[in-house]
């Protein structure tokens, strides 16, 4: 009889090679996890292809967080339109009160009575994010106040189709009532550049000269990532490090939001990593990463959460739980893993 053990070792290394395989083919590969340098409670992120207005990634997007100087987009926003209108010049000089030279740093040191022009208060905004030079250019477009300009901030972001953003202030410095949404944030930028492209060059710059010394930006995405042409970066200790920013080279136009990062550089570097995922030629067919926030390891979302809707804006968006009153502390609602493949646009592309 013919002994029986090669054909038992045969079979035994079959099925060891076929676990091995099988463990192999349902393990998730290693781009399946992005890591998220931000607590939870804090992150909000968005990718918008911005020739087609899709969705390419969202993480808690329609989530309420503070916008710390993301809001000097908007105050930006503002002053372009007036430019437009010929309410002011580029040559117009900015009074600054008491009010907006008491503002904390960052600033670029006004004391009362002094005057910028529309054309540096512009770069000091963009490159230096001066809140002293915000808060004039709010109280001289609000009759004189900046609580007024606030109230024209919120019903200009209405308009846009920004549903889940209201402003306090001129400049983003702490305000409880003060808040905004990764997606009312990529809707902001997208209309900066549509509708003031004339005036978009600005974002770009990372420095400029005022009274004959040269005043540095610290927008570190310029110049490291090639076709990184701006926004704006933002921080206040309850919000965590925001950049809103855009990508445009080789046939391919992206905006990106990142909220709550627990520094500027982890915010930069995924910043970095969304805009290459979202570079990447399956980003349509791509299964959704799980998500590793900070101090936490990875865990795939809980079965049968929904995806965020990607409608058009204007529609409200699901009932956000409150903003937090603590003073100082950051907003209350509960991350919820949103993740969402492209959907409907975000804007119109007309």
């Amino acid at each position: 009889m013919p002994p029986t053990f090669p054909f038992l070792q045969k079979l035994i290394a079959l099925l060891a090679l076929l676990a091995l395989v099988a463990g192999c083919t349902t393990a998730a590969p290693p781009e399946s996890v992005l890591a998220v340098p931000a607590q939870p409670q804090k992150y909000a992120a968005i990718v918008v292809d911005a020739s087609t207005g899709k969705t390419l990634f969202e993480v808690n997007s329609r989530s309420q967080r503070y916008p710390a100087s993301l809001t000097k987009m908007m105050t930006l926003y503002m002053l372009f339109e007036a430019l437009e209108s010929g309410r002011v010049t580029k040559e117009t000089r900015i009074p600054v009160s008491d009010h907006a030279a008491s503002q904390p740093p960052t600033k670029l040191r006004f004391r009362r009575g002094e005057t910028i022009d529309v054309d540096s208060a512009i770069r000091a905004m963009v490159v230096k994010s001066a809140n002293d030079v915000a808060v004039a250019v709010g109280e001289y477009l609000g009759g004189g106040s900046e609580d007024q300009f606030a109230a024209m901030m919120t019903a200009k972001a209405r308009s846009l189709g920004m549903s889940g953003t209201n402003f306090r202030n001129a400049c983003g410095l702490p305000d409880d009532g003060q808040v905004t949404t990764a997606r009312d944030m990529a809707v902001l930028g997208m209309a900066l550049e549509k509708r003031f492209p004339q005036h978009f060059h600005y974002f770009s710059e990372s420095d400029f000269m005022f009274r004959g010394r040269l005043v540095r930006g610290h927008n570190d995405m310029l110049g490291r990532v090639r076709g990184v042409d701006g926004i704006k970066t933002g921080y206040i200790r309850a919000s965590g490090y925001n950049i809103v920013t855009s990508y445009n080279a080789d046939g391919r136009h992206l905006i990106v939001v990142v909220m709550g990062a627990d520094t500027a550089r982890q915010r930069n570097d995924h910043a970095e990593a969304l805009i290459q995922r979202s570079l990447g030629p399956a980003t349509a067919d791509a299964s959704q990463p799980r998500l590793m926030y900070s101090g936490q390891q990875a865990a795939s979302p809980p079965a049968g959460l929904p995806t965020a809707d990607s409608a058009l804006p204007g529609l409200p968006p699901p009932p956000a739980a409150p903003v937090s009153t603590a003073p100082g502390s950051s907003a209350s609602d509960f991350p919820s893993p949103d993740l969402a493949s492209p959907g409907a646009p975000l804007l119109p592309t007309q």
